[in-house]
């Protein structure tokens, strides 16, 4: 028998025996899809395997769960407890807590360098604290005017806060430890996406079906997309007064842009080149927010009323499986984690 074809030989029955064995196969990159989703009422984060779209694991965090955030190699995750005023750091591969680093008050949904090196959060008493995860402590406060959500868009130099009071997002460089940007957004900021270039923003905002698109490279001149009106009234206003929208995503090759509608329980996709908006895609109560798989196959979104996400093939725009969380699902992160 000829080497390659002994080889083949080999790998076959090695891959057959693995089966027989029950043992999951490795992936070829060596990394595995795996989707956090924090339960914002509860006090855990639900593990779900993206490849079999089952939940794998629970993890115990804290009380009021709130924000969720990883580097890019996903060996580590980030979470922000209410009720501890804490960071959490969780190894992924054990999905043990192996740090808790104190925050200056009660944060919300933090932001993480691809590098890992810095975790920004926001704390309602009106700052943004900046973690060095080396150092695992806060290294620097920045005030902010109503604080809600930061965001990197795969930058190590800069990183994004909300302001709601102030109806801007505020860019921050992080070599100077200071605001280089103030991004007027029109209306109270909510959740929001940016371009890896860097040059557009898109932005939920307080009281309007849709969001707004900031064109940072063309004097943050902004225009409205608008989502098709709601065919009933929400049943959501108790979970997100006055929010329509509030999950906003830009996959990998920031060309779609994912939408959700929380009064009718759907997602819409925005496509940024022909700024065509699609069908709605069914969901489950309430969706909250939505996460993309670094793959760019998978399109993830809480549920908060009905208490499970949905994951959606990004390129049929098909519902495929529907997985139970624990209570008051919010925010949740898709991430490459090593497989072994």
């Amino acid at each position: 028998m000829r080497t390659g074809n002994r080889e083949l030989a080999i790998a076959a029955v090695l891959l057959l025996a693995a089966l027989v064995a029950g043992r999951a196969i490795p992936a070829a990159n060596g990394v595995k899809p795996v989707l956090y989703v924090t339960n914002s009422l509860g006090d855990d984060i639900t593990v779900i395997d993206l490849h079999t779209l089952k939940s794998t694991a629970d993890i115990k965090v804290g009380e009021k769960v709130h924000g969720v955030c990883a580097p890019s190699d996903g060996k580590h995750l980030f979470t922000t407890i209410e009720s501890e005023n804490a960071l959490k750091i969780i190894d992924t591969a054990t999905n043990e807590i192996v740090a808790t680093i104190q925050l200056t008050g009660r944060p919300n949904q933090c932001a993480a360098t691809p590098d890992g090196r810095y975790v920004a959060v926001p704390i309602r008493t009106n700052d943004i604290n900046i973690v060095d995860v080396a150092q695992k402590k806060v290294v620097k406060v920045l005030p902010i005017d109503g604080p809600h959500n930061c965001y990197n868009a795969n930058s190590n130099t800069d990183m994004y806060c909300s302001s709601m009071k102030g109806n801007e997002i505020d860019r921050i460089n992080l070599k100077t430890m200071e605001y280089t940007g103030k991004i007027p957004v029109g209306g109270i900021p909510r959740p929001y996406a940016v371009s890896r270039d860097q040059k557009m923003m898109y932005v939920a905002v307080t009281d309007f079906h849709g969001v707004a698109a900031v064109d940072m490279a063309n004097g943050n001149k902004i225009e409205r997309i608008e989502l098709p009106a709601p065919t009933a009234a929400s049943n959501c206003e108790k979970l997100e007064p006055r929010t329509p929208t509030h999950g906003v995503a830009l996959t990998p090759d920031d060309k779609q842009l994912w939408i959700t509608s929380l009064s009718d329980s759907g997602v819409y996709v925005y496509d940024v080149a022909t700024k065509k908006i699609s069908q709605e895609v069914p969901t489950g109560a309430c969706p909250n927010w939505i996460s993309v798989s670094p793959d760019g196959k998978y399109v993830t979104v809480s549920n908060s009323a009905s208490d499970d996400s949905s994951i959606i093939d990004a390129k049929t725009h098909r519902e495929l499986a529907r997985v139970k969380v624990g209570k008051g699902p919010k925010r949740l992160l898709a991430v490459n984690i090593p497989s072994n």
